[in-house]
């Protein structure tokens, strides 16, 4: 299976409490419900065949702590990710979890990237992070995530957890696709690859299409 990061961001990059203004108010946060104004014909379609692509979700804690209480809880029979998110097997990263409530689940112990690379080796599609962004950031920085895709609000919050603050390695990216909402909001997709390249900028002439 591929690892893909599924992450909205503020342009800030803020990840925290996309969703309502009490889906997260960890550390006093107190702007949640962020990306819910900006939310679309095309930012539904586009996620949803994301969603659709995954065969298991890998989550930190505290992020499958709030799915579990959350996700159950939504009974519209044309909500299009409802479904597939009770459904899927998730995959729990943590230490201190005993048992997994919102099944199918299995917790993961100690070595998350260890653990992480025997699940790829499994047939399948997509394991998928959705949220837990300190478990992106330290994947990322292991070197076992494939993809990265990123909804990015037009908002600018000022506080909040940020995705991807403390990653160990410099990493490189390839934009693979890209596309723009007619309410503002960025789809990206991004490959990992490898480490992330620098350079001394030296003037326009020796710039490809310089």
């Amino acid at each position: 299976m591929r690892l893909v990061v599924m992450q909205f961001v503020t342009l800030d990059g803020v990840s925290q409490g996309p969703g309502s203004s009490t889906e997260d108010t960890s550390d006093g946060f107190d702007r949640g419900g962020w990306l819910v104004p900006h939310m679309d014909e095309l930012f539904v379609r586009r996620t949803s065949q994301w969603l659709g692509l995954a065969d298991g979700l890998l989550l930190g804690r505290r992020t499958y702590t709030a799915f579990a209480r959350d996700w159950p809880a939504i009974t519209d029979p044309d909500d299009p990710y409802t479904g597939r998110m009770n459904s899927l097997p998730k995959y729990v990263v943590s230490n201190t979890l005993e048992t997994g409530q919102w099944q199918p689940a299995t917790v993961l112990r100690g070595d998350a990237a260890g653990a992480v690379r025997d699940l790829k080796a499994k047939p399948g599609r997509e394991l998928q992070v959705h949220g837990s962004a300190r478990l992106a950031g330290a994947l990322l920085s292991a070197g076992v995530v494939d993809a990265l895709r990123l909804v990015v609000a037009p908002v600018v919050l000022g506080s909040g957890r940020r995705l991807l603050t403390q990653p160990a390695e410099a990493a490189g990216l390839r934009l693979v696709r890209h596309e723009a909402t007619g309410s503002g909001l960025l789809l990206l997709e991004y490959e990992t690859a490898g480490a992330a390249p620098t350079a001394d900028y030296d003037g326009v002439t020796g710039l490809v299409g310089g």
